[in-house]
């Protein structure tokens, strides 16, 4: 059982609470990761001081509770900037599992052995990023813990191996480590605390300069030449600004690509008109951009984003289908690929954005709970695949905005043979803010974790290059209009995360499974011991 005989004063709870906001939030303001591995120490100290009762119980809950709403609303308050009812959801949704986790902690920590208490929290903390990263309706997994490491990548350079989820159980094992150490105050334990900080950094300055620009494995990969594109159309006025404008616009930029260039992006929703999904080479915006390919680049591909509607008839093709009169058809966010031939690739969102492009079922009626950006209101319709975009016999995955937060779901791009990363972006909802700044550095994480180039277009920033060590290479920042273009690498190699994906998650739910049972009969036996 872990429990303090010493009492703390109100005031230091509170101090202990907010300090662990505090370090726990400092990642997600641009800091230093380091803070991660003392952020949770505060918290459990806190829990180390009550008992079991129900009283202390509910009390430690209200503390946790107070932490876990400041982290959340201290790193995501920007999205109120395009929708109040974001940073709510977001922040009662994830302080729930946050919660969850927690809590499991607490209570096993009271009446069970610490080696059982330190299992439980650390797997049960897993357990739940992975529910809420696989979450069908409602997934936000911004405050992974694995994701605090994107401003510092050189440190992570294994997440080839295990994802962000490695880089989510270091930060829950050091902090395990350094409170033990704290409880014993034993010189054994603060050296198993710092080695479990040293040891995986030092793996990941191996593997940094394995894949340096001076090694041969990483210099002779095959290149080619992209350019991304910066059309800096503001995002509210974008669907309702002069359509006619925003394509001169395109039309412009796409003339400063080099003749070199084998792939332009374009970012998100960047053509200003739906496209009909069975037949995309007939639009006319396709057909301008694919002749003006076929008379000035006709070595180019362009990866565009845009919308695609998709009709069924009278039949409804699929749950999420919209009904106008008595046919039924979907409206997709898409990337499409448009070269000087008849056929147009194409491929459909899979991961949306809650609230702005899915909806609940049981809200769906009507939109009236749908966030309106200005775009196509309501529930989308959902990819199923993450196929590659093949071009001159190179393949490679062109993701969408929201779809780069999730390693798994790019890995597929690479499990189905892409060996290069595009993304392309619309993210200037939330102004000039941490929002689009991090959504470029989470891009970092899955350059490590698949060992693949990215090349990024966004409507108003970040657009740039980032290597598969996760460095940045050239970039476009905010509001900003302009083109970048860069040779990035082709690689086929497929990485250990790549090929099983997020294989610490689900292992960390079956262990919280087995520690919850190993409790209740642990409780169980010790009841009939004392009878």
């Amino acid at each position: 059982m872990i429990q303090f005989k010493r009492q703390f004063s109100k005031k230091t709870k509170a101090v202990l609470a907010l300090a662990s906001a505090l370090l726990l939030s400092l990642s997600w303001w641009g800091s230093s990761c380091f803070t991660l591995f003392g952020a949770f120490i505060p918290l459990l100290l806190l829990s180390a001081q009550y008992s079991s009762s129900w009283r202390d119980t509910l009390s430690m809950l209200g503390w946790a509770t107070l932490t876990f709403v400041l982290w959340n609303a201290s790193t995501i308050w920007w999205v109120w900037l395009a929708t109040p009812a974001g940073p709510i959801t977001a922040t009662v949704v994830s302080t729930w599992w946050s919660l969850v986790a927690f809590m499991l902690y607490h209570i096993v920590s009271k009446h069970a052995p610490k080696a059982l208490a330190y299992t439980t929290f650390i797997a049960a903390w897993l357990a739940t990023e992975y529910i809420y990263l696989q979450a069908p309706v409602i997934s936000f997994p911004w405050l992974m813990l694995g994701n605090g490491f994107a401003g510092d990548t050189w440190a992570v350079q294994w997440y080839e191996y295990t994802g962000a989820f490695g880089g989510s159980l270091w930060v829950l094992l050091v902090n395990i480590l350094a409170f033990d150490a704290l409880l014993t105050m034993r010189k054994r334990a603060w050296v198993r605390a710092t080695a479990a900080i040293l040891i995986p950094i030092g793996i990941s300055v191996v593997l940094y300069y394995r894949y340096d620009t001076e090694s041969e494995r990483y210099t002779s990969l095959e290149k080619c030449t992209v350019s991304v594109i910066q059309p800096n159309v503001p995002c509210y006025e974008k669907f309702n600004s002069d359509r006619k404008w925003q394509q001169e616009n395109i039309m412009t930029l796409l003339a400063e690509v080099p003749d070199s260039a084998e792939f332009a992006l374009l970012p998100e929703t960047a053509l200003a008109e739906r496209v009909n999904d069975r037949e995309p080479q007939k639009a006319p915006i396709v057909k301008r951009i694919s002749n003006f390919l076929r008379t000035e680049r006709p070595n180019t591909m362009v990866v565009t984003g845009g919308e695609t509607v998709l009709s069924y008839g009278t039949l409804r093709g699929s749950e999420t289908a919209r009904k106008r009169g008595a046919q039924y058809y979907d409206i997709f966010n898409s990337s499409l690929g448009i070269d000087t031939s008849e056929v147009v690739q194409i491929h459909h969102k899979g991961k949306l954005v809650i609230g702005v492009e899915s909806t609940p079922a049981w809200l769906r009626e009507g939109n009236k709970f749908a966030i309106d950006l200005g775009g196509t209101l309501g529930q989308l319709g959902i990819g199923t695949t993450a196929e590659p975009f093949t071009y001159n016999d190179k393949k490679v995955a062109p993701a969408i905005c929201y779809e780069g937060i999730y390693g798994n779901y790019m890995a597929e791009f690479v499990r189905n043979g892409a060996e290069a990363l595009f993304v392309v972006s619309n993210d200037g909802w939330w102004g000039n803010t941490l929002g689009h700044k991090f959504l470029f550095a989470f891009c970092r994480l899955r350059a490590i974790e698949l060992r693949r180039d990215i090349a990024r277009s966004a409507n108003t920033g970040v657009s740039g290059f980032i290597t598969m060590q996760g460095e940045d290479r050239e970039r476009l920042g905010w509001d900003k209009r302009g083109v970048l273009t860069d040779d990035i690498r082709l690689n086929k190699r497929v990485t250990f995360y790549a090929k099983y994906g997020d294989y610490i998650g689900r292992l960390s739910l079956y262990i919280a499974i087995l520690c919850v049972l190993y409790f209740i009969a642990y409780c169980t036996k010790k009841r009939f011991y004392l009878n």
